[in-house]
């Protein structure tokens, strides 16, 4: 009977807390959103000017994701009005995934500004889901007319921005306007908290619906002045499937600007990448032609068949980059600070990348320092030429990846320059017994001519 007290005593603790920590006294003053359904991702700002009634400083804010959406959700970020970054902290709740952030005190600003970029993967859905060769493509997407808020609205309008003009239907939650390749609803005004009502665009939507099913992502750092890159990447078109056979004669008589297929796309690689390789399991593909920019090198990749609905591609792409441009040293301590994952390319969705690290043989105290949150797998050795006891791999994985996740991790790790001469010593080692063994060999007198020679001279 205690511990039941105890129980239903937390229990209304927590939900005391949670209550406590919406202050009803803010209003959103004014919301200014923003969906953009230009490609396959979807891409919602909002610019929220806040309020409070007893003219108090606002110090903390409260941003929510409906469960729905929340495992579509791959990226998240805020600013305050100063257009700095704002922490956030994620806590579950009935209503969705609360995000919570706080403000800086804002001296003499009686409206504070936040500023949030939401990016979701996977929410436009192609509908018809499948469709013939020559016929378009149309996705639906789906969400709210109001801003999903735990706080009153005094007023707030929706822009959605899509990819073309040709609208089939959309949901006229009045006031709403379409004109040329937008849609407005609103304003709507004293919306209250956590209010919905459903909206559904019906557009045509011919970007490229690319998905990278698994990308592995191996570095292997070398302190001779090299780190090399490759990257084993599986894509699958996403988009409206293909139904009925492909026919060769109409695709190269279709001469519509845009269709429903990839034909090529352009990866991104450092500036300085050199001796870089593109080739999938029937060998080297020779159809891509690379371009070197002042900042990047640009790679226009041409798979060897175009990418229809529910079509797959795999290859592998690699390069050399100089290890002095990211690798950096202070006597036995080193820090390696290179990119989680490059960009595929434009608007890319990644469902799992897995990056890899091979560091030289003798490295210790290794500390991985990620730009966000991800799984650490576990540590194993990587062999190879003149290696004794193994170069030790560290390995990490993140999901639902998009291009706001390009950014650079820390790896500090020890490293003995004693241990350069580990691989020289083997080869001068080796070379030594091969020439003492040769010396040894060539001494020795394995042949019978002198004893039959000794018998004729004795006859």
């Amino acid at each position: 009977m205690a511990r039941a007290v105890l129980a239903l005593a937390a229990i209304l603790a927590t939900l005391g807390c949670a209550a406590a920590a919406i202050d009803v006294e803010i209003e959103n003053k004014n919301v200014d959103r923003t969906i953009d359904l230009t490609s396959q991702l979807v891409k919602i700002s909002y610019k929220i000017t806040l309020e409070h009634k007893s003219k108090k400083p606002i110090t903390s804010y409260l941003f929510i994701v409906p469960n729905d959406e929340r495992e579509l959700l791959a990226f998240i970020s805020a600013k305050d009005s100063a257009k700095k970054e704002l922490k956030l902290v994620e806590t579950a709740s009935p209503k969705g995934a609360t995000f919570s952030m706080t403000l800086p005190p804002a001296a003499g600003v009686a409206n504070p500004v936040v500023y949030i970029e939401t990016v979701f993967t996977k929410s436009l859905r192609p509908y018809p889901t499948s469709i013939a060769q020559t016929e378009r493509q149309l996705v639906q997407y789906f969400g709210n007319a109001y801003v999903y808020s735990p706080f009153k609205t005094v007023t707030q309008k929706t822009t959605v921005h899509l990819s073309s003009r040709n609208v089939e239907s959309y949901t006229q939650f009045k006031p709403a306007v379409h004109s040329d390749t937008t849609v407005t609803y609103g304003p709507y005004d004293n919306v209250a908290a956590f209010s919905t009502e459903p909206i559904t665009v019906h557009f045509e939507n011919y970007t490229p619906f690319m998905t990278v099913t698994r990308l592995e992502r191996v570095i292997e750092v070398s302190h001779w002045g090299n780190i090399a890159v490759e990257e084993t990447i599986d894509i699958v078109h996403s988009g409206a499937a293909l139904k009925g056979a492909f026919s060769r004669y109409d695709y190269q008589k279709d001469s519509r600007p845009n269709q429903a297929c990839v034909k090529s796309y352009k990866t991104l690689l450092p500036a300085s990448a050199t001796g870089v390789y593109y080739r999938d399991t029937n060998g080297n593909i020779s159809t891509s032609a690379m371009r070197v920019l002042k900042d990047s090198v640009e790679l226009d990749l041409r798979p060897r068949f175009p990418l229809f609905g529910g079509w797959k591609t795999h290859y592998t792409l690699g390069y050399n980059v100089p290890s002095f441009e990211y690798l950096f040293q202070n006597g036995d301590n080193f820090l390696l600070k290179m990119r989680v994952v490059d960009h595929i390319f434009d608007d890319m969705v990644v469902d799992e990348v897995t990056t890899k690290i091979i560091l030289p043989e003798g490295s210790t105290n290794v500390k991985l320092i990620a730009p966000y949150s991800v799984t650490r797998n576990p540590d194993t050795l990587h062999y190879t030429y003149l290696d004794t006891f193994g170069r030790p791999v560290i390995s990490f994985s993140k999901k639902n990846v998009v291009e706001n996740h390009i950014g650079d991790f820390n790896l500090k790790y020890n490293f003995s320059r004693v241990m350069m001469l580990q691989e020289p010593l083997l080869v001068v080692g080796f070379l030594y017994v091969l020439f003492v063994l040769v010396i040894i060999w060539m001494r020795l007198d394995f042949s019978i001519i002198k004893e039959k020679e000794q018998h004729l001279h004795k006859d």
